[in-house]
């Protein structure tokens, strides 16, 4: 099945272009982009630099994907955007390609959707299944895990890492990491709320395991016991057999703990500092 290109887009002899895939009126796209199959670009949307889409992936009207880093140490060297398969881009969103940072990458999974205006800095990683609602956004180098939803308007802080089959709530700031399984609240610098029972029950885990979690949440937040002793509480609790979800949420919160600002991924920033010094 050939691609169908309306006459007026502007698309590259060199981009590749999967069967199936169509590509509406005043679309751009540049020289070095893969669109998988079945990929469809509705109008005025621009895919640039090396940028690659899975399949069956839909952007809608004034989407730019791929476009330089915001980032004002970013020297024009080929760095790119990896997209998976089955993604919406809703109308305006922006996707900025890496920086010459870390692996130089702005990654994003599958089945995720953006939805109207929302922002991906440069070397985010969108795991899959995520929800990023309108006005969504990221600054660089955030991490998104899976089945994560970030609510309208709200902006997170560069480095921040939102976990897996977390809710956080509209017109929050977030200037740091937000554990798995929660609920997070609040306009400025929010606040752990509860755990995101729903989320979780969608997502099909055991009501025994949304038990131990709350259980563990409230101690860990409600009680504010250390986090070795909830481990050593809820390890006796259960005879030493923990369930993945809730060895998942201490060990994010216990890397959290150990990074910067409530963020574990801050160190990533310092490295190359600190390798220049070394050098210097």
């Amino acid at each position: 099945m050939e691609p169908q290109i309306s006459p007026l887009a502007d698309v590259a002899p060199s981009a590749t272009l999967g069967k199936g895939v169509k590509i509406g009126p005043f679309c751009v796209v540049g020289p070095d982009v893969t669109l998988g199959d079945f990929t469809e670009l509705q109008s005025h949307v621009v895919v640039t630099g090396h940028c690659t889409l899975g399949v069956r992936n839909r952007l809608f009207a004034g989407c730019v994907i791929g476009g330089e880093p915001q980032d004002i140490s970013y020297q024009e060297s080929a760095t790119s955007v990896e997209i998976g398969d089955d993604n919406i881009f809703r109308e305006g969103v922006t996707v900025n390609r890496g920086a010459e940072k870390e692996d130089h990458v702005t990654r994003i999974g599958n089945r995720n959707m953006f939805m109207a205006n929302s922002h991906v800095a440069h070397n985010c990683h969108i795991y899959s299944d995520v929800i990023l609602v309108n006005g969504v956004l990221l600054g660089g180098h955030v991490h998104v895990q899976d089945r994560a939803i970030v609510s309208g308007n709200t902006v997170v802080h560069h480095f921040s890492t939102i976990g897996r089959l977390s809710f956080v709530s509209g017109g929050c700031r977030v200037p740091h990491d937000i554990p798995p399984f929660v609920l997070a609240a609040g306009s400025d610098n929010p606040t752990l709320k509860s755990i995101n029972t729903v989320g979780m029950r969608r997502a099909g885990i055991s009501s025994d395991t949304i038990d131990v979690i709350r259980k563990t949440f409230r101690l860990l937040y409600r009680r504010r016991e250390s986090l070795d002793a909830v481990r050593d509480q809820i390890s006796e609790d259960l005879d030493g057999i923990i369930p993945i979800e809730l060895s998942q949420m201490l060990d994010f919160i216990e890397n959290q703990r150990k990074g910067k600002m409530g963020r574990a991924r801050e160190a990533v920033r310092s490295q190359p500092q600190e390798q220049e010094g070394k050098a210097a």
